[in-house]
Formats: C-alpha cells, sequence, structure tokens
C-alpha cells in the first residue's frame, strides 16, 4: 500500500497548484491536502497539518508550502517518509525582504489585493512561455479565494519563520529538492545550497519554469514527484 501524500501549497495558493499531480498520483495513493493560511506563524501551522494528517505520510511543499514542510520535519520527523522541497528556502527572512512586506501588507489591506498580486507575479513568479498567461490567471483566482486575511496571515509567517539549515543537515530520508530553471524568487543555487546540506538529497532542476514548476512544466514535474515517490 502506498502512504498517503501530503501537499503544501504556496503563498495564496490551494490544491489547484497542484492539479495535474492529483490527477496522476490520486488513483495509486491517498491525498491531503490542510489549508494553510489559518495561522501567522509556521510553527502553528506546521502542528495544524500535523493533528489532521495520517501517522505517517510522504511530504511535499511548494515555497510557503515547503517551509512548512521543513518545519514538519523538524518537530515530528518520525511522521515523514519521504520530504520533497520545491522552489523553497531554509533560510530566515532577511531584515530587507521582512521590511518590504510592509507596504505590500498595507496596500492589501486597503483593498488592493489584485494588484500587489499582479506586480508580484508578472516578474518574480512565472517563466516566460505559452502557458505563463493561463497559468498567471489560474494563480490570480486562487489569490482572489484566500482573501486578503490569508495573505496578511501568511506574509507574517514569512517574516517570522526560522532558519531550517540544521533541520535539513539532520534529514536522512529520501528527500527530493526541486525547482524551476527561471526561479527568480528562489533560484536555483538556492536548491543546491539545499541539496548539499541534505545526504539523501537529489536535486531536479525543471527546464522552462519559474517559481510554479507543477504548473508551468506538469508533466517534468510529476516525472519527478513519481521517481521520489519510488525511491
Amino acid at each position: 500500500m502506498n502512504e498517503p501524500l501530503v501537499l503544501l501549497p504556496g503563498m495564496m495558493c490551494d490544491a489547484r497548484l497542484f492539479g495535474p499531480q492529483i490527477m496522476a498520483f490520486g488513483s495509486e495513493r491517498a491525498i491531503h491536502l490542510p489549508p494553510i493560511g489559518q495561522h501567522d506563524r509556521v510553527e502553528k501551522i506546521a502542528v495544524d497539518v500535523l493533528n489532521g494528517a495520517p501517522n505517517q505520510f510522504a511530504l511535499a511543499g511548494l515555497s510557503l508550502g515547503g517551509i512548512i514542510a521543513m518545519e514538519i520535519v523538524r518537530i515530528a520527523p518520525s511522521r515523514v517518509t519521504r520530504l520533497a522541497l520545491m522552489d523553497t528556502n531554509p533560510l530566515k527572512e532577511t531584515p530587507i525582504i521582512a521590511a518590504n512586506r510592509e507596504p505590500q501588507i498595507a496596500r492589501v489591506m486597503a483593498g488592493l489585493l489584485p494588484d500587489v498580486m499582479r506586480d508580484e507575479m508578472k516578474p518574480n513568479y512565472l517563466a516566460d512561455g505559452p502557458q505563463c498567461d493561463e497559468v498567471l490567471e489560474l494563480v490570480m483566482a486562487m489569490a482572489m479565494d484566500q482573501g486578503e486575511g490569508v495573505f496578511v496571515r501568511q506574509s507574517r509567517a514569512l517574516q517570522r519563520r526560522l532558519d531550517q539549515q540544521s533541520t535539513l543537515v539532520k534529514l536522512t530520508l529520501p528527500t527530493l529538492v526541486l525547482c524551476g530553471e527561471y526561479d527568480a524568487l528562489c533560484p536555483v543555487k538556492r536548491h543546491e545550497f539545499m541539496a548539499e546540506l541534505i545526504q539523501t538529497a537529489t536535486l531536479s532542476v525543471i527546464p522552462d519554469a519559474g517559481h510554479l514548476p507543477t504548473l508551468e512544466q506538469p508533466d517534468a514535474t510529476t516525472q519527478a514527484l513519481r521517481e521520489w515517490l519510488a525511491r
């Protein structure tokens, strides 16, 4: 029996971020997609995920989801059978980036969530390509459904997150470190660094993808995840 798979989406995203992967794996194993927008601390989100998850599970997180996944394996390593960290960051938020979130939060609270999301996404999230506009619209739809409160709470969680380098050094479970070739938010070099920290890591760089390879290049991303699940 294949172990359940817990998927943790990125900021302002939901299950639709993993739509192609859910289609690919849903007939093979149970898939759990817990909400990650209720708290403003990564530690509290991780506890909520664990409280609702099976006793043991494979864990994959993208961006903020990857940050939460690292906290989960920090506090409950025996619960996780294998780990996939996608387009994410093990480091604490820098003071500059943390400060830059404040005007974004203010704009969102003033009713400008669509503007903030488009300003962020166009230059930072997606690689150029024929699928770009379609993916952009899907991510905008997810963000609007999440709403202003989730944006503020997730922004605060990112500002206050822990450095997880020591967590990664201790990992001994099969781990996939995956990112898009053109990810501007969490670049390839950051993932190479993460893979060097984890003794059991496999690094996969998805060509022609940015920060959201699950949607930008779903076939290549799904194949990398399939190989990870078979390890």
